[in-house]
């Protein structure tokens, strides 16, 4: 595996990280917590940079990158701890996309140049009320009527949904068919709460009553479609990940040596300096397993892309928890209050654990696809 960036990518990542420190700073990010919708000027700079296309394809408005550049860009993001929706579009992108060739081919079409340009946002509203991590519907119901669809149920939990124009939706039908429906944000297509995660992000749960609708996908092109998505999202997750714990990291070491006690900085300290190390170790670690699971995208084997994807976000998410503790803990007292932005980044780092599949969750997922590769090794003959 190449950990070279390419040139295209490095000045990419430079221009972003320029772009951030002018218009993402500490004191900007605390005052736009609490908007419920994205930055205009940020947004409108993103899409200026081809953040918001960077893997579209050129006819859909993209720049054809390959998915390895889903890692200098969303590091990036996660230095600055940015709080736009990104990854969401991302993810509805990558669905939307993956309908082109279906029922959906004309919305993709019609969208997927919008979102590159940054003139529209999607979010992608698959998780249910007790259901926890589950990707397919089961009380969300869809039934197609007069010609069109019509959708009812309830989704929570979905990233930046409030701030979107539309949503892909994943619902049943009464036959038990999967499917994947485009709910456009029309005057009483749905209930919306629309609240704030403990990361500075946000998302809505939605309840559709009878809700108008268009098709997608549906049968195993919805289900692909959606897992497709979630996969995009996890690779750019682990990256966002990976920066905000390389930021945070030399947060803590300036720190350590501004910091003084006994007349000598805290970073003299041999047992502070063994706390340090081991930060370094597991943030070199969830760098690592953020470049597995941006290469995992251009995995051409299911099982395979799977296995590294759940392999790169449990180690991501364990070891960005890890180094977010120790940061606050070597931070003393000063760790546990709000005016140093080492604790937004705690936040955000505990809350990466948390989406698009916890560690339990990616523990079940390797267990249950290393019962199948069991199976079908059993089944070879000798």
């Amino acid at each position: 595996m190449d950990f070279t960036y390419s040139d295209e990518q490095r000045m990419l990542a430079d221009s972003l990280r320029r772009l951030l420190d002018d218009q993402w700073t500490f004191a900007r990010r605390r005052q736009r917590r609490i908007a419920p919708a994205p930055d205009p000027a940020l947004w409108r700079a993103l899409a200026e940079l081809g953040v918001l296309g960077l893997c579209l394809p050129p006819e859909a408005g993209g720049f054809g990158e390959p998915p390895a550049s889903l890692l200098p860009v969303h590091r990036e993001l996660g230095r600055a701890l940015v709080d736009e929706p990104v990854i969401p579009v991302v993810m509805a992108a990558t669905a939307l996309q993956a309908c082109a060739d279906q029922a959906g081919a004309a919305l993709a079409q019609d969208w997927l140049p919008r979102l590159a340009a940054g003139e529209a946002r999607l979010a992608l509203a698959y998780q249910e009320p007790g259901r926890r991590y589950a990707t397919q519907a089961d009380g969300c119901r869809a039934e197609e009527r007069d010609g069109g669809w019509r959708v009812r149920g309830e989704k929570h939990l979905v990233w930046h949904g409030g701030a979107a124009e539309a949503w892909l939706v994943n619902a049943v039908t009464e036959a038990g068919e999967q499917v994947l429906l485009w709910v456009p944000v029309t005057d009483g297509a749905a209930q919306r709460l629309d609240t704030p995660t403990l990361d500075g992000q946000r998302c809505a749960r939605l309840r559709f009553a009878d809700a108008p609708a268009r098709l997608l996908a549906h049968g195993a092109g919805a289900e692909a479609a959606l897992e497709r998505a979630l996969q995009w999202g996890t690779a750019a997750l682990c990256a966002h990940a990976a920066g905000a714990m390389e930021r945070l990291l030399e947060i803590t070491a300036e720190y350590l040596r501004t910091r003084h006690q006994f007349g000598q900085p805290l970073a003299a300290f041999q047992a502070l300096q063994h706390r340090v190390a081991d930060m370094l170790v597991a943030r070199e670690m969830a760098l690592s397993m953020a470049y597995v699971a941006a290469a995992a995208l251009a995995e051409d084997e299911p099982r395979e892309r799977r296995r590294l994807l759940a392999q790169a976000k449990l180690q991501v998410g364990r070891h960005a928890r890890q180094l977010a503790q120790a940061a606050v803990q070597l931070h003393g007292g000063m760790g546990m209050t709000d005016e140093l932005e080492v604790g937004d980044y705690f936040k955000r780092l505990t809350a990466v654990d948390l989406l698009l599949g916890d560690s339990a969750t990616q523990l079940g997922l390797l267990a249950a696809l290393a019962d199948e590769a069991a199976l079908d090794a059993a089944q070879v003959p000798a």
